[in-house]
């Protein structure tokens, strides 16, 4: 188990890129990279949809599969966290176009990210709740030290903390909620 770090508010300097943040964990992701005094830049197909404002959040209109709205999410990021995930129980390809169209456009931004170079971290969620946060999760493997469960705020938490600690870095962790 991972005690939630207080979320770093020395990295005002950083402006991150949020895919996904419309939806229910992605808000939490949001609202919390602002309160640490991040510079946010989101997509979203529905600017409407999105109920925060805050000077240090930028909004791009447009979908995942357009990598012309992906290239202007992406512009200026020191980070790009996402979200995406189908809203239903159902197969979405949709996401996994527009994760191509991240990737795609992150090469060519960055020959380092064709050499393999970039750091990244792949954070596996088990059910996602909208219970209250813990302040801390537990951090395991697929079937290893993990529970059935985890509060979208508390992984908003984990995804920020991972912007400043290296633990996970070019890792997969499955987080859940502590035991």
């Amino acid at each position: 188990m991972t005690p939630s770090r207080t979320a770093p508010n020395a990295s005002t300097d950083r402006t991150v890129a949020v895919f996904g943040g419309t939806g229910k964990a992605g808000r939490h992701l949001v609202e919390q990279a602002l309160a640490a005094g991040h510079r946010v830049t989101m997509l979203a197909r529905t600017p409407g949809k999105v109920d925060v404002q805050h000077e240090r959040l930028r909004i791009v209109e447009g979908d995942v599969v357009d990598p012309v709205a992906v290239a202007k999410t992406i512009e200026g990021a020191t980070a790009v966290l996402s979200t995406l995930g189908p809203t239903k129980n159902t197969p979405d390809h949709q996401v996994s176009r527009g994760m191509a169209h991240i990737l795609e456009d992150m090469s060519r931004t960055v020959h380092a990210v064709r050499a393999s170079d970039r750091d990244w971290t792949v954070v596996r969620v088990p059910m996602l709740t909208d219970g209250p946060p813990t302040g801390s999760v537990r951090v395991g493997d697929v079937g290893v030290n993990t529970g059935p469960r985890i509060a979208r705020a508390d992984l908003a938490r984990f995804m920020l903390e991972q912007l400043d600690d290296p633990a996970h870095v070019r890792a997969s962790p499955v987080v859940s909620a502590p035991a």
